[in-house]
């Protein structure tokens, strides 16, 4: 072990844990009855309930309107915040989500700080598949990077092919699906930056 993984804070245990534990302490922290997160969100009790338990995965649209009834970025519901220190974050600190219809990845690459609101993802789409989210908090931006393969994403009905080494920006606080209408993955990285995307 370095000596910058032994410093207090660098990985803390908090920050660790299945999507469901998270899930559970967000909507603790906030007050929040599985039916109050309903209302909220959209998404059933018994669903909310499923993935609390770890029984279910959500699909990348629950994933989506979870976040926002919750007011938090994807990454602050798969994971916890951290002191702010130097953070190394190897592949196994790195939270992945998985969605269990179409297979898409999401790899949080960046720690999460209680004041700052920077969110940064590698992100893989399999051939002919759709990623589709609600509209996120309004002010929440987002940054995109295509480094493998090409990418038609939709912000709000309109479309915008981006191809390899192409990168595009948009307000995220519309609906917005990445699709991949190839026959390859295509990965591509995202900066979600905004006072919603904690």
């Amino acid at each position: 072990m370095t000596a910058l993984q032994q410093r207090p804070g660098v990985v803390p245990e908090e920050a660790d844990g299945p999507l469901g534990l998270h899930l559970r302490r967000l909507r603790h922290a906030r007050g929040l009855t599985l039916d109050d997160l309903a209302r909220r969100s959209g998404v059933s009790r018994a669903m909310m309930s499923k993935i609390e338990r770890g029984v279910a995965v959500p699909t990348a649209t629950v994933l989506g309107k979870l976040a926002l009834g919750l007011e938090v970025g994807l990454s602050r519901l798969m994971s916890g915040q951290r002191e702010r220190a130097p953070v190394l974050l190897p592949p196994a600190a790195q939270p992945v989500y998985r969605d269990p219809e179409t297979g898409f990845t999401r790899r949080s690459l960046s720690p999460l700080f209680p004041d700052r609101r920077v969110d940064f993802a590698l992100n893989v789409l399999p051939p002919g598949k759709v990623a589709a989210f609600p509209p996120h908090p309004h002010g929440v931006e987002e940054y995109l990077f295509v480094s493998r393969g090409a990418l038609v994403v939709v912000v709000d009905g309109e479309r915008f092919g981006v191809g390899e080494g192409s990168s595009l920006f948009y307000l995220a606080n519309v609906t917005h699906e990445f699709r991949n209408e190839t026959d390859v993955p295509v990965t591509f990285f995202i900066v979600v930056d905004g006072t919603g995307a904690a």
